[in-house]
């Protein structure tokens, strides 16, 4: 019997940093071959060109799609995931995998999914029947869910909220989080190698800030990240870490306020675009907490017993430890909550605090279900009531 061929799509830095894991299991499994698809901005100059960290990490890329126009407009977003069609068209008929594994919910996988719906090649979905109100993420999980056979969620109220949506009980697992897998396997950097590799320097407070776009609401990114900056310019005492948005509407206009507001605070400010996988982890050791709208605020940063300053309705609906304050855009509240974030009463709540998704084994539990769970016949769902 030939070994299953399972292929793995990455398109962003985030995403490769929580399957970096999942990616080794498979690559040393004797029963499964891997094969990647890679991406999105992982093969843009302008985000670094990430593809490279993938393959100094010793996988091989089996297929690479260019989908990612040079503008972030809405009409640039409907544009490359036309292309991310037509790539993952012919990237599909070519490998021919028996199953493909998707994880979360962008534009580049929903073109993933597409595709593979129509190649009739079973879709894993990771991270699907998770709330986020505040975004297009929403729109597109949920359409990917649809599209898939199989789902293998981050918690059991997300496992609730894919058998809503009319999916079979037999083919939806809760697993828990890759993001938590990465923290409790990754060895990380001291902080002299930290600062060596990325040009950081820290100080006596330290904050992490990952702002993205606000994807549904008109000419809002601007606006709101103006506000940030704002009450961040207020923190003369503080080293602000900023990281680069996503390739979503309007995310270049948030990276050319980060890097005019780093030129005037040079030395305090600093921006490194793509921190990766280990860099990210490595510098979550040594600051006090994140400040912004990016998941990981909520999904990994509990784990390292710091808060996480979660600014507007991004992330509204997901699920949440102790250690996230939420705050509305606006001035006073970031500041107040920041504040907060570094009280005493706080930092002692946060001490027992429970991160609610998983305990850094969920790559074992994926790849048993990709290992034992039956290929289908055929892709005939019937809708599950409730």
């Amino acid at each position: 019997m030939s070994n299953r061929k399972i292929c793995i799509v990455t398109g962003t830095r985030a995403e490769y940093g929580q399957l970096y894991w999942l990616l080794k299991d498979i690559k040393s499994d004797p029963v499964l071959d891997l094969q990647i698809i890679v991406t999105g901005t992982h093969l843009s100059p302008e985000f670094d060109l990430t593809f490279t960290e993938i393959e100094s990490d010793g996988f091989q890329i089996d297929k690479k799609i260019e989908m990612l126009l040079s503008a972030d407009t809405a009409a640039a977003i409907s544009k490359s995931t036309a292309l991310g069609l037509i790539g993952f068209a012919d990237a599909l008929d070519s490998l021919s995998p028996d199953l493909i594994v998707l994880l979360g919910d962008r534009y580049e996988m929903l073109a993933a999914a597409i595709s593979s719906f129509f190649a009739n090649i079973p879709i894993v979905h990771l991270c699907g029947g998770e709330k986020t109100t505040g975004a297009a993420d929403e729109s597109i999980r949920h359409a990917i869910t649809k599209f898939s056979w199989y789902h293998l969620t981050s918690a059991e109220e997300y496992s609730k909220r894919v058998l809503q949506l009319g999916e079979h009980p037999d083919r939806v697992f809760t697993v828990g989080s890759l993001g938590v897998d990465s923290i409790r396997r990754t060895s990380f950097l001291d902080k002299k190698e930290l600062c060596r590799q990325t040009g950081i320097k820290f100080g006596l407070k330290n904050l992490l800030i990952t702002y993205h776009s606000i994807t549904l609401e008109k000419k809002s990114s601007e606006k709101s990240f103006e506000i940030l900056l704002s009450a961040l310019n207020n923190l003369n005492d503080t080293q602000l870490i900023f990281t680069a948005p996503n390739a979503d509407k309007d995310g270049r206009i948030i990276i050319k306020m980060i890097e005019d507001f780093v030129s005037d605070r040079q030395g305090q400010a600093f921006f490194v675009p793509s921190l990766g996988r280990i860099k990210y982890l490595s510098t979550l050791q040594y600051i006090d907490g994140v400040v912004g709208n990016s998941s990981s605020g909520l999904t990994e940063v509990p784990s390292f017993k710091i808060g996480t300053v979660n600014i507007g309705d991004r992330q509204m609906g997901r699920l949440r430890t102790e250690s996230v304050i939420d705050c509305k855009i606006d001035t006073k509240s970031i500041l107040d909550s920041i504040a907060q974030l570094y009280s005493a009463t706080f930092k002692e709540v946060i001490k027992n605090a429970h991160n609610p998704y998983g305990d850094g084994y969920t790559s074992d539990r994926i790849l048993n279900i990709l290992k034992t769970q039956p290929l289908p016949t055929n892709l005939k769902k019937e809708f599950v009531s409730v």
